[in-house]
């Protein structure tokens, strides 16, 4: 039926078609995007999800249909499916290459799993990495958990953030002691002693 039409109009179609089908791609990827995060949050909600693996499931997710929409796009722009195929063979092979290279990157990864799956801390609580013993180590809340590394908001001796934040690599909460507060309440020990009573002095 195309081929009865007016060429001007088969141009015409050549070019919205690609067009619509792109933008079609790109709608259906934000509502799929849409979906998870909806599913994630009633997991939370109802289901008892931790926020650290949902925040892991939202960006897994956002990442795989970002990459699936890229490739539909492409296949729709003309580019050939053998030629996606073989580029992406390749920076796999590539990709697995350096990943492997990079040992402490996957120690770092496989840290988080155990993270989140044993608990040893979640988002909000306050934590001390010890060095060895009872000598001070970095502390803080723990604001972030990510794939590499844990985010700790350093606290000050007031009890107020300084707004400087400390990157932990995960791995290292499995090679040293970690000691935990939960909750938000600052540990009293990281507070400054109030200052001395002017009259108890007096008396004295």
């Amino acid at each position: 039926m195309r081929e009865r039409l007016p060429v001007w109009v088969q141009d015409w179609l050549g070019t919205v078609l690609p067009i619509g089908e792109v933008l079609l791609v790109l709608v259906v990827a934000w509502v799929l995007q849409r979906l998870v995060r909806a599913v994630v949050r009633r997991l939370v909600a109802h289901r008892g999800l931790p926020p650290e693996m949902a925040a892991v499931l939202r960006r897994v997710s956002a990442t795989l249909i970002a990459c699936a929409a890229l490739l539909l796009v492409l296949e729709r722009l003309g580019v050939s499916g053998t030629v996606l195929w073989t580029a992406f063979t390749g920076f796999a092979a590539v990709g697995a290459v350096a990943f492997f290279a990079a040992w402490s990157v996957l120690s770092n990864i496989f840290c988080t799993v155990l993270i989140f799956s044993t608990r040893p801390f979640r988002l909000q609580d306050h934590i001390e990495v010890l060095e060895n013993g009872e000598k001070p180590g970095l502390k803080g809340r723990v604001i972030d958990i990510n794939l590499i590394f844990t985010t700790l908001q350093e606290v000050a001796v007031d009890a107020t953030d300084e707004g400087s934040v400390l990157q932990i690599p995960n791995s290292l909460f499995f090679q040293r002691t970690v000691r935990r507060w939960r909750g938000h309440q600052v540990p009293q020990r990281w507070l400054a002693p109030p200052p001395p009573d002017p009259a108890t002095q007096e008396r004295r």
